[in-house]
């Protein structure tokens, strides 16, 4: 491990570490944070009890529409815990300090769940019912839908706090949802994928990103098109 920085863990991180370009192992982690396996291994888990509170919460939610004789609105739900590489680049990022504790404090994407909707009218519907539920508690939403990002992404996220019950405790556990339909997710993760392009000459890429803008607004058109046609037929 000597290859490994040295971090001050009451200070944030300033200088451009080894990991901005790269991936961690789990021994690095701990490494960097200075905590024992134990600790880390408890910090995700937690994560990983939020993920499994919020997607069944979502699929009781999809099984009661089936029970009302309706289509279920959901198409499939994707969840990840960020790695350890990205929790890092992004304490880099923010400044904040080198430690557990500031982590599971400043960080609320560590748990990620995206819950895909053939129909945008269902993301506000599944959106509402599950922000109504009591256990649940909004820390923000953000609305790509109605106001998309400059370059076209289209998404509902909401950062939300679960309760996750432990053995001898109860522990709130902050997540970040992203509600999209097919066509938005399609785009997504194709312009994810291109966004790392970085070697093209930059005439190519301003074409790139204005074709990707064109058919975000194309997607969006569609989306709204399938809309109109799903309310005819109901």
């Amino acid at each position: 491990m000597s290859d490994l920085i040295q971090v001050d863990h009451d200070k944030p991180v300033r200088d451009k570490p080894h990991f901005a370009d790269s991936e961690l192992t789990e021994a690095q982690f701990i490494h960097l944070l200075g905590e024992d396996m134990v600790p880390i291994q408890q910090f995700f888990t937690y994560y990983q009890c939020a993920i499994m509170e919020i997607e069944t919460k979502f699929k009781v939610l999809n099984a009661q529409f089936s029970l009302r004789g309706e289509k279920n609105p959901i198409e499939f739900i994707q969840s990840r815990i960020k790695s350890y590489g990205s929790i890092m680049r992004k304490v880099h990022k923010t400044g904040i300090p080198c430690r557990l504790d500031a982590i599971e404090d400043e960080l609320d994407d560590i748990a990620g769940i995206r819950v895909v909707c053939s129909f945008r009218e269902d993301i506000y519907r599944l959106a509402d019912c599950f922000l109504q539920q009591d256990d649940i508690t909004l820390i923000e939403r953000k609305d790509y839908i109605e106001h998309p990002k400059p370059n076209g992404y289209r998404s509902l996220h909401l950062i939300v706090s679960v309760p996750i019950f432990l053995e001898n405790e109860k522990r709130p556990v902050k997540a970040e949802l992203q509600l999209r339909t097919l066509a938005m997710d399609f785009w997504a993760s194709v312009e994810h994928k291109l966004r790392y392009k970085k070697d093209l000459p930059r005439k190519t890429l301003a074409l790139l990103y204005r074709d990707l803008k064109d058919c975000a607004e194309e997607s969006a058109a569609w989306d709204e098109k399938m809309q109109r046609i799903r309310n005819m037929l109901e």
